[in-house]
Order: C-alpha cells, then sequence, then structure tokens
C-alpha cells in the first residue's frame, strides 16, 4: 500500500514541487490550495506522469473548511503519513514596517501561518497518534529567528510556528508522530519575487531541488522536535 500524504499550498512552489518529488516515489498525494484552476493543473500533470494526486481546494485560513480539507484527504487516500504544512501568506506587499502594519493584516498573516496548521494538525494528529506513525512538517523561514526589517508579520508568525512545532512536538512524544520545523532556505518562488522584486533570480534554489532534499529529510531518522536548516543538513 502506498505512503500517503497531504500538502497544503501545493499549487506552486515548493508545495507543488514536493507534490512530485512524492508522487514520482510512488506516494499517494493529496494536493490543497485556495485556487482550483491551478491546482487542477498541478494534478492533471502528476497524474500524466502515472502518479497518485488528488486536487482538494479549500482555504487553509478558514476554520470551516478544516474538517472538509482532512475529511476529504482521508476519503481519498486513507490514514496520512506524512503532513506537510507549506501554505503560507507574507501579508501586504509591498512589504511595510511592523509598525505601519494594520492589527487586520497581522492578524490575517497568523490565521494563515500559525492558526491554520495548528486546526489542521489537531484534526490529523489524532489519528496518526493511534497508529502509531506519522511526520508532521511545518515549512519555516530564517526569518522566524533573525529579524528583518520589513518582515514582521512573516517573521513574527514563522516563529510563532516554529515554537508550535517545538511544543506539539513535546506533547506527542513517545506516540509515534514527529513534528518538525524546515527552513528551506531562499528559493525561486512567486513569493519571494513578492518580497523580493529585485533579486537575482539565478541565485536562488530551485523548488524541485529543494523538494528532493526536504523529503530525503522526512524520510530520515531525524528526531522530532528539531528544527532544521536545509541547506546546511546532510542526510
Amino acid at each position: 500500500m502506498a505512503n500517503t500524504a497531504l500538502i497544503t499550498g501545493a499549487s506552486r512552489g515548493l508545495g507543488r514541487a514536493l507534490a512530485e518529488e512524492l508522487a514520482g516515489r510512488g506516494w499517494s498525494v493529496v494536493l490543497v490550495a485556495r485556487e482550483a484552476g491551478p491546482l487542477g493543473d498541478v494534478v492533471a500533470g502528476i497524474r500524466a506522469r502515472g502518479g497518485i494526486a488528488h486536487a482538494v481546494a479549500g482555504d487553509i485560513a478558514d476554520k470551516d473548511a478544516i474538517h472538509r480539507i482532512a475529511g476529504q484527504a482521508q476519503a481519498l487516500v486513507g490514514d496520512l503519513d506524512l503532513l506537510v504544512h507549506n501554505a503560507s501568506t507574507l501579508g501586504p506587499v509591498p512589504l511595510r514596517l511592523l509598525l505601519d502594519t494594520e492589527c487586520e493584516d497581522l492578524a490575517d498573516v497568523l490565521e494563515t501561518n500559525v492558526i491554520g496548521p495548528f486546526r489542521l494538525t489537531k484534526v490529523v494528529a489524532g489519528a496518526m497518534a493511534l497508529r502509531g506513525a506519522g511526520t508532521i512538517v511545518h515549512i519555516s523561514s530564517d526569518a522566524a529567528v533573525e529579524a528583518y526589517s520589513r518582515w514582521g508579520a512573516y517573521g513574527i508568525s514563522k516563529a510563532a510556528q516554529d515554537h508550535l512545532s517545538r511544543v506539539l512536538a513535546a506533547e506527542l512524544e513517545g506516540t509515534g508522530v514527529r513534528v518538525l520545523a524546515v527552513d528551506p532556505g531562499e528559493m525561486d518562488t512567486r513569493m519571494h519575487a513578492d518580497a523580493v522584486p529585485d533579486a537575482d533570480r539565478e541565485s536562488l534554489q530551485r523548488p524541485a531541488d529543494v523538494a528532493t532534499r526536504l523529503v530525503a529529510l522526512a524520510l530520515s531518522d531525524v528526531a522530532s522536535g528539531k528544527r532544521i536548516a536545509l541547506p546546511g543538513w546532510a542526510p
């Protein structure tokens, strides 16, 4: 029976690359994103290459969508072996100073980057613990540990997500469920282009290359509760 994964923010960037990498390894993958059209295109591409992929359109920040997303995923592929919290938002761009950030915009960033993953984990982690197996990965950022001007809302959310990952790992110790936070490093994605429009794209990592290393990390024996900077990690 194939391994199974649920990946949020999977219509582009790292999420798409992770889905393609896992499907290429024979996994059954459920892809989640807000826009059904682009999500369907990714699924169609995976299936055309012989992979097993399913699309579930939904917004991770929408409280009412969480149980539907998890329920559809389980109905499509069964119990989940891997959950990747990849969906994320910068907040308004161009990025602004934290003191110029509207309270509502900070709340929206936290809803997508922290509260949404927390809700989805609450629904999924229990079944993993009952089975005694499963891995949950939070996609982090160096902005979680470094204070960059104008990255305040995003950085705050990623720092909170890192600690969420550590607390979950502590509480799930002994259940067989691992929880990891992974900083993939800078990639050539639309999000990076939105944040740093004048960046040298040639100097950035390709999402497909990052996905290959991240999957290797997820399948390794790295201990639960770790925060890994992927560019410096070696199997």
